[in-house]
């Protein structure tokens, strides 16, 4: 798999010649509405096997063979050239495939208003291919132990015509947000807790869940050890029904890192109790916040490496966004950016004529335009490139997996570089 970024002049036909294939090859790929509307800056992904290189001024086959982990000698002998032969500036070299491991991908998927839209139906039929679990988001737990079921529709024929492991989310929201003094009950009144440990039980039976995934936030630090406790009493009743318990975790970067969303979440308690974690490694820039990356690799990183120190790498899966914002600037608090897809955030560009560019520090594409009523706007989201450097990430870190919220927003690209750089762990 190629990730070739357009340069100006470049035509869709120009760029598949280049790579020996066919202008509808890359336009399907990368689901292009319009195959001849590129845009500078644009990263499309070239579905071939293995890439291609130009030589570069100081390139030797050793060096070259460092920078994609392939032997010299065996660079040489693929592309039927002798280990002594000067290297020309502007030589096409074919690199074989990287070696693939094996991954977990989870997907979550939210209907909204009650109902599951065609559309969100049909954006996790497509993914679930290159899934492991998929989630839908979310039963709501009640103060006295009972639940509120989201719109199921499909996703389990969805999940077992794929051999997904359907995954049963429990969330604490009250009124579309987490409730501290909801998850306080829940946490602290046996009676309760026992009601509500079997009504999940029951449901994950009634409905075919594998796994019970809690999402539980903004928790209290003194109810941190209950929470704790709370999962070592749900882990062993979920166990003994042959279900497998997980949990989302805020983004820390430290055991005494303060904040509500932070202070209840006992990574190392976590890492010792459930079969695997989620780490929520996304919305540094959000929807209410000043225009940035949404999730940038720095950050990310940094908080992995601190999760590694307290959580072993085969209970992480790695958070990813599959959107991006659109900020109207100047940013003035109280405002909120609008959410888009990586595709839709293409269409911008195109539309307004302007470059995408891309931060190399944050590892993520960017723009900016002026709209038909003067304001100019900021854009951050996610292509090919910065997909990539998150799944090196993830290989660098020997994590679990990666995943995904949300379903529902159209990111080709991502997908293909799952398949590129992993063997999907099926159920």
């Amino acid at each position: 798999m190629q990730i070739h970024i357009v340069e100006p002049t470049q035509t869709l036909s120009s760029i598949a010649a280049r790579y020996s294939v066919t202008p509808d090859v890359i336009a399907d790929a990368n689901e292009l509405p319009n195959p001849n509307q590129l845009v500078v800056g644009q990263a499309l992904v070239i579905p071939i096997i293995g890439s291609f290189y130009w030589v570069e001024s100081g390139d030797s086959f050793w060096s070259i063979g460092i920078k994609f982990g392939v032997p010299y000698q065996e660079l040489a002998r693929i592309n039927g050239i002798t280990i002594n032969q000067p290297l020309m500036i502007g030589m096409r070299l074919y690199i074989p495939p990287r070696q693939k491991s094996d991954r977990e991908f989870n997907a979550y998927v939210e209907p909204f208003g009650g109902t599951v839209s065609e559309a969100l139906e049909l954006s996790a039929r497509k993914a679930a291919p290159y899934l492991t679990y998929l989630s839908p988001f979310a039963y709501l737990a009640k103060r006295d132990g009972s639940l509120s079921a989201p719109p199921l529709n499909n996703f389990p024929a969805i999940a077992q015509s794929n051999n997904n492991l359907l995954v049963m989310v429990v969330a604490n929201q009250e009124s579309g947000q987490f409730s501290t003094e909801l998850v306080h009950v829940l946490l602290t009144d046996n009676q309760v807790q026992n009601t509500f440990l079997t009504n999940i039980i029951n449901e994950a039976k009634r409905v075919g869940f594998g796994d019970v995934h809690f999402d539980l936030e903004r928790i209290l630090p003194t109810d941190r050890e209950a929470y704790n406790q709370f999962l070592r009493v749900a882990r062993d009743r979920l166990h003994a029904e042959g279900l497998m318990i997980s949990t989302a975790l805020a983004p820390k970067t430290s055991a005494t890192q303060t904040g509500e969303w932070y202070e209840g979440h006992d990574y190392k308690a976590h890492g010792e109790i459930v079969d695997y974690t989620v780490i929520m490694t996304y919305e540094w820039g959000y929807s209410g916040g000043p225009a940035m990356a949404v999730s940038p690799i720095g950050p990310v990183r940094n908080v992995l490496e601190y999760a590694l120190s307290e959580i072993p790498a085969n209970k992480i899966l790695m958070g990813q966004n599959l959107y991006g914002y659109d900020w109207t600037l100047p940013f003035v608090q109280g405002t909120t950016a609008k959410a888009i897809s990586p595709q839709q955030a293409i269409q911008i560009a195109v539309t307004n004529q302007v470059a995408i560019q891309y931060d190399e520090t944050s590892q993520a594409p960017f723009f900016n335009y002026t709209d038909n009523d003067g304001k100019k706007h900021e854009v951050w989201f996610e292509d090919a490139r910065s997909i990539q450097a998150k799944f090196d990430l993830v290989k660098e870190l020997n994590l679990r997996g990666v995943s995904y919220w949300k379903l529902g927003l159209s990111f080709p690209q991502n997908w293909l570089l799952i398949t590129d750089n992993f063997h999907i762990v099926k159920k």
